[in-house]
């Protein structure tokens, strides 16, 4: 489907300067009648639709930004979201947060009722499920709009995609594992089938497969939870794994403390890698190495191409990944028991 019509697109197509449609907008005397009704004509043939409530938010300089998230208890979206808010603020624009638990139904009514109080662009982390009943509505709306951290839609030139460098965060974690000379690593967390999940764990199977090692999934939810879980569950079926690669940080937390519990020492008996390098990864004892994705630069990144694509109609590219690096820390750098 295609995008919603600009006066950018109105300029080119009648001849005339963006500033003159902006003139024609606001039935300014200073532009002739000619002129005028060429503009008009133009707006009629490619279907430009004029929305007067961002353009009354634009001249006084606040609009509105919708951001969707699909967990907002996870301390790496909290972070994302203060981060991109910030910057959003210091621009004089106001963000309208909404969280859908991964529930794809209440994400599909968050989004239509943040659409309805005329949000002039949106940021959406989704929810998996019934995909359609939220970006087709979106769609049709014609409201600049960006993927981030989760691509579920995959008209990536109508709706950008945005994220850290899944593959390669997995990628070199694992190497990492493999540096030390883990007997056998398991990828721990995700749920099958989730593309987020494929992305996290493509840089492992990489890794693994150049090493000539079998791989080892527990899949799960992202969740402290399911992270104890699989601590017990590798102890008693698999005492062969000595180190893991989880999806996440509250992954590697949960599998932490389930290990405690069973007496493993971690970075001796066992060690962890975790992803996200979210604040408590560093103050927790052992110290969790993990990989880092500079979340809060992430925010504040989407935050300027969204709003260069608003102020200045430059569209950002279908996809964008930003850097990752591994930060080393007492998980994975201690000696191992003699």
């Amino acid at each position: 489907m295609e995008r919603r019509p600009t006066i950018v697109d109105v300029a080119r197509v009648a001849g005339v300067s963006k500033s003159t449609v902006s003139l024609v907008l606001q039935n300014s005397p200073l532009v002739r009648e000619e002129t005028r009704r060429l503009v008009r004509e133009t707006m009629d043939k490619i279907g430009y639709v004029y929305n007067r409530s961002a353009a009354n938010l634009r001249s006084s300089n606040v609009g509105l930004i919708g951001l969707v998230l699909n967990d907002l208890r996870n301390p790496f979206f909290t972070e994302f979201a203060t981060s991109l808010q910030m910057a959003l603020s210091e621009r004089g624009y106001v963000t309208v947060l909404a969280n859908t638990d991964e529930d794809s139904n209440i994400q599909a009514q968050v989004v239509s009722a943040i659409i309805e109080h005329g949000v002039s662009a949106l940021v959406i982390s989704p929810a998996y499920g019934e995909e359609a009943a939220t970006f087709d509505v979106i769609a049709r709306a014609g409201i600049p709009t960006m993927q981030v951290l989760r691509k579920v839609d995959p008209r990536i030139d109508l709706f950008p995609f945005a994220a850290p460098d899944y593959r390669r965060g997995s990628l070199i974690a694992t190497q990492h594992l493999l540096g030390l000379s883990a007997r056998r690593i398991a990828f721990v967390g995700g749920l099958e089938g989730r593309a987020v999940t494929q992305e996290r764990m493509s840089g492992y199977l990489q890794a693994l497969r150049q090493a000539g090692m079998e791989p080892l999934v527990l899949s799960g939810r992202s969740s402290r939870t399911f992270g104890r879980e699989a601590a017990e569950i590798l102890t008693r079926d698999h005492p062969e794994v000595d180190a893991a690669v989880c999806f996440n940080d509250l992954v590697a937390l949960g599998m932490m403390s389930g290990f405690a519990q069973m007496g493993r020492a971690i970075g001796e008996d066992f060690r962890i890698v975790g992803f996200d390098d979210i604040e408590e990864s560093s103050q927790v004892f052992p110290a969790l190495t993990t990989v880092h994705c500079d979340v809060a630069g992430f925010g504040k990144q989407v935050a300027a191409t969204v709003l260069a694509w608003l102020e200045e109609q430059s569209a950002p590219p279908p996809e964008s990944l930003t850097a990752v690096e591994l930060v080393v820390r007492e998980t994975s750098r201690r000696g191992r028991r003699p």
